[in-house]
């Protein structure tokens, strides 16, 4: 890893209105390029918006198609890396949620969310991948929301190399100090347990589809540290430095590192447990 200055967008993504979303997303890679930013990440389903009563389908698309091309358009002219949400076609007629990340030159690839609620097990379709990417040096990877109840996730994207975990929420209800004080459940033990960076965001506001999201950006250091948050009802952009430093001295301390020491022969039992 580098030194890298990250954007961490809290957006409002009206549900089906890909075009003034699409709109919003530009903007804020605008502000950020004018920044010097390397990399800007927007919610879950910021694309599409997110829903749990209308039909999705109507609003996915394959990947490449006309919305992925377009996000791929704004990362060349703004010369950064984007991480944007959207409904993607799947087989039947049930789409993934999928994250797209687009540097300047074209996809990266697609992160599809493995995990999926109760809820949205009866509208989408689950990803049977876990992966991450690099880019500029940066290892990293991304979690959809309820993924982030699964700690097993962001272990395996350690041991892939990622030093970065976006944690990506579209997650509706409840103020936003309350949706703060719930990720501080979980949020500092993941970047604390993997010795990562964790980067999280939520979608804000009302989506026109009968939700509502409390405003929430945390960013955390690999000791569990809060080292940049918002909380509120509107959007906003944080910029975000993220040094190397950090997470060597992390990497390389005898006592404060814990994944190299792990005994995966002790663990066997994990996958034959069940509910």
């Amino acid at each position: 890893m580098k030194d890298i200055r990250i954007a961490v967008v809290c957006m409002q993504s009206d549900f089906g209105r890909i075009e003034k979303n699409i709109i919003k997303i530009e903007s804020f890679a605008q502000k950020a390029a004018a920044d010097g930013i390397n990399m800007i990440c927007f919610p879950e389903l910021s694309i599409t918006g997110y829903t749990i009563k209308e039909n999705p389908n109507l609003y996915a698309e394959s990947v490449p198609g006309p919305i992925s091309d377009r996000i791929v358009k704004i990362a060349k002219e703004n010369k950064l890396l984007i991480m944007a949400g959207m409904l993607q076609k799947g087989r039947g007629n049930k789409p993934y949620i999928s994250q797209i990340v687009v540097r300047p030159y074209g996809i990266i690839g697609i992160y599809q969310k493995t995990h999926l609620s109760p809820k949205e097990k009866e509208m989408y379709k689950p990803g049977e991948t876990i992966k991450t990417f690099t880019y500029d040096h940066v290892n990293f990877g991304i979690q959809l929301c309820y993924e982030t109840h699964f700690p097993e996730l962001s272990t395996i994207m350690s041991l892939q190399g990622a030093e970065i975990i976006f944690f990506l929420y579209a997650s509706p209800n409840r103020t936003p100090e309350e949706k703060r004080d719930s990720w501080l459940r979980d949020l500092p033990a993941r970047a604390f347990d993997n010795g990562a960076f964790i980067v999280a965001c939520n979608q804000v506001g009302e989506n026109g589809a009968g939700l509502s999201f409390p405003g929430v950006i945390m960013i955390l250091n690999p000791e569990g540290k809060i080292l940049y948050q918002y909380t509120g009802c509107k959007e906003k952009m944080i910029i975000a430095e993220l040094k190397k430093k950090d997470l060597t001295d992390i990497r390389t301390h005898r006592m404060r590192y814990f994944i190299k020491y792990r005994r995966p022969e002790l663990y066997k039992a994990i996958p034959q447990l069940d509910f």
